[in-house]
């Protein structure tokens, strides 16, 4: 830790020195913007608003508002996406209702290798305050990244390998202070180039205490638990500490580049379920990207990447080690755009990954498996006229074996993936776009072989090496109107499962007293919902004022039993004003979560709340283009529990609370 906080610190420094070196070439009327190094990863090169997949992405000053600590509450608030919310420390991005190894975390473009999806109370391995640009997707384009992303994709880029011809230095910093955690963090990014070899540098630090909670869910928290997991307006054991940097350099040409970067980040947090435990996490990554494009040939770009992760987080129980989770592991791909074919343009890849998980110890319900992939995809695009069409079919090989679980030790699947899409013009204004998905997905090693108390989720988990594959037939339809000052979207999905995997609760007597004895089993299931989004320009002769809208609602169920399936979000309804006028500007968001009373079987039902949060920064006329900005959230300090959470009942959301921040670059 001491590293990065030294690399930190200098960084900032040469950040202010530069800064003022560079003072006479400030532009007075220059605003925040992201650094002016261009980030092209979606298929094709295509931006959102161009691709037949429903997508959303996440950049410049935008993602600096909506940063928070973690992925998952990163995303919460775009339409479709929720949060497995466990406490301030842990969480994943749940999309339209789908969690776990359904929603593939990538970092450019190549797996996160965690351990976040086999329990809730593990935080994913990227941390926001690194990054640039998140991209949320979903449809065809998913299959460029992985198999059985039924979900869909979240692709976080940091920018650690220079991509593009830099001549000179750029950089951002950034510190935040307060809210209802207390945190303390500060991030510094610097890339230096001279047309030909560029650096990169990076480091981040974040220091938080416990949560402060509404004092109404304390008491509430107090019923339930006796106060275990409250005491005087704070939710125990969810104070954090964290830090991590990486270095990157590349050679950049005018038609690619070949780079590298290594990365560490360190993560010790408290889990909220256990009281007495912490995690402390450290997770290496070191990643190599190659790509050369504009070939006069039929392939007219190739790109190659292949990252090297080494995972580790150990539970510390009352200052003793308990379990230790590793997951060492590689990915690669290779892929190739081909020359257009008539108005048809596309690429072919291949992916591979090979990973080895262990979990060591008192709470090692998962065996030590090795897990290997290999895949072939292919993506097209073809125009005609008013309508653009987009295809993709993927095919994968995947061995997962356990030499501690007994036979059968090895166990192949053969998951294959098809999406097709269309995005009809009618006029300037507007366009409709549907997609239709076949999508199939093979079990984890902890959905094969989990045989343990698991005591983050309450259970005792039995997993199945006799599972099939998960399969997956979906469609989804977008409706949009849109012109220069205003925008409408209303999209609706619906996708049904023939073998949908998840737990069950049994009433059979557990190995562990306290504990529910939970199996591994699929059945056949169903999601379905719709989300929105609007924005209208209200007011602009001083200063301009944006109205906007957006909303979503999933519904799941068994279809065998017609039961609902557990930890299904409640609809949410929100509303915006956005008021900018020359360097200031100002945000007030107001959001209704509904009352989530379609519980599954022994699930317990969540109340509605109302969350307001509201934004104002002002722009500084300085070499450096600072901006101040102050967040508040939660004004009416409601008590907000999160029904896709799995502490839902223990750990509601944090109270009304301020945080401060200054952010800049050049």
């Amino acid at each position: 830790m001491q590293f990065t906080t030294k690399l930190a610190l200098g960084l900032g420094i040469m950040n202010v020195c530069l800064a003022f070196v560079n003072t006479s070439f400030a532009d007075e009327n220059t605003s925040i913007q992201a650094p002016a190094v261009p980030i092209k990863e979606t298929a094709l090169g295509a931006n959102s608003d161009n691709f037949v997949s429903p997508s959303s992405t996440l950049n410049g000053r935008e993602l600096s508002i909506r940063r928070e600590s973690t992925l998952g509450e990163t995303l919460n608030d775009i339409p479709g996406v929720s949060s497995s919310y466990f406490g301030p420390n842990a969480s994943r991005p749940i999309i339209r209702g789908m969690e776990g190894d359904r929603v593939q975390i990538m970092q450019n473009g190549t797996g996160v290798l965690d351990a976040s999806s086999l329990s809730p109370d593990h935080a994913v391995g990227v941390d926001p305050l690194i990054a640039e640009q998140i991209e949320v997707i979903r449809g065809p384009a998913s299959l460029l990244y992985s198999s059985g992303a039924i979900g869909g994709v979240v692709n976080v880029l940091d920018h650690r390998i220079p991509k593009e011809s830099l001549d000179g230095v750029i950089g951002r910093g950034e510190t935040r202070f307060g809210g209802a955690d207390n945190e303390r963090s500060a991030a510094a990014v610097v890339d230096i180039g001279n047309g030909l070899f560029a650096l990169h540098a990076d480091a981040y630090k974040r220091k938080t205490n416990d949560l402060s909670i509404p004092d109404s869910a304390s008491a509430k928290l107090k019923n339930i638990d006796g106060g275990t997991h409250a005491a005087n307006g704070k939710l125990v054991n969810s104070a954090a500490e964290s830090d991590g940097g990486a270095i990157g350099a590349a050679l950049t040409f005018d038609k690619g580049h070949i780079g590298f970067s290594f990365a560490r980040s360190n993560s010790f947090y408290g889990t909220v379920a256990e009281p007495d435990v912490k995690i402390d996490m450290v997770n290496d990554r070191l990643d190599f990207s190659s790509e050369i494009h504009d070939l006069r040939m039929p392939i007219t770009s190739l790109k190659f990447r292949i990252a090297y992760t080494d995972y580790q987080h150990q539970e510390i129980s009352s200052g003793a080690l308990g379990t230790t989770f590793l997951n060492r592991g590689i990915e690669g791909s290779i892929e190739a755009a081909h020359e257009k074919i008539g108005d048809m343009s596309g690429l072919l890849g291949i992916q591979i990954q090979n990973t080895r998980f262990e979990a060591l110890g008192n709470e090692a319900f998962v065996p030590s498996s090795h897990t290997y992939k290999q895949g072939a995809y292919i993506y097209e695009e073809i125009n005609i006229e008013k309508l653009k069409i987009s295809g993709s079919s993927r095919i994968d090989n995947v061995s997962t074996n356990s030499p501690n679980f007994g036979n059968p030790t090895n166990i192949d699947f053969t998951p294959i993936n098809m999406a097709i899409g269309g995005l009809y013009d009618w006029n300037n204004q507007w366009s409709i776009n549907t997609t239709l998905t076949h999508s199939e997905r093979a079990p984890t090693q902890n959905e094969l072989f989990a045989r343990g108390e698991h005591i983050a989720t309450h259970q005792y988990e039995i997993g199945s090496a006799s599972l099939k594959k998960e399969s997956a037939n979906g469609m989804d339809a977008k409706l949009q109107w849109k012109t220069d000052k205003h925008n409408v979207s209303v999209s609706a999905f619906y996708t049904r499962f023939d073998n949908f995997i998840t737990l069950f609760e049994s009433s059979n007597p557990s190995p562990v007293a306290g504990l529910n004895i939970s199996y591994v089993q699929g059945l056949p299931a169903s999601f379905k919902g719709f989300e929105t989004e609007a924005k209208f320009c209200i007011y602009e002769s001083h200063g301009e004022l944006d109205l906007g809208f957006r909303g979503d609602y999933v519904q799941a169920k068994d279809e065998k039993t017609g039961n609902p399936l557990p930890r299904i979000a409640p609809m949410r309804l929100g509303t915006s004003l956005d008021y900018k006028i020359g360097d200031f500007s100002s945000k007030v968001d107001i959001l209704h979560g509904f009352k989530q009373d379609r519980v599954a079987i022994n699930e317990l039902p969540t109340d509605s709340y109302t969350l307001v949060n509201a934004t104002i920064s002002y722009r500084l006329k300085t070499a450096f283009n600072l901006e101040a900005f102050a967040k508040a959230r939660n004004l009416l300090d409601e008590d907000i529990r999160d029904h896709s959470s799995f502490l839902k009942e223990i750990a509601p959301m944090g109270g009304r609370s301020i945080i401060i921040g200054l952010r800049g670059e050049f």
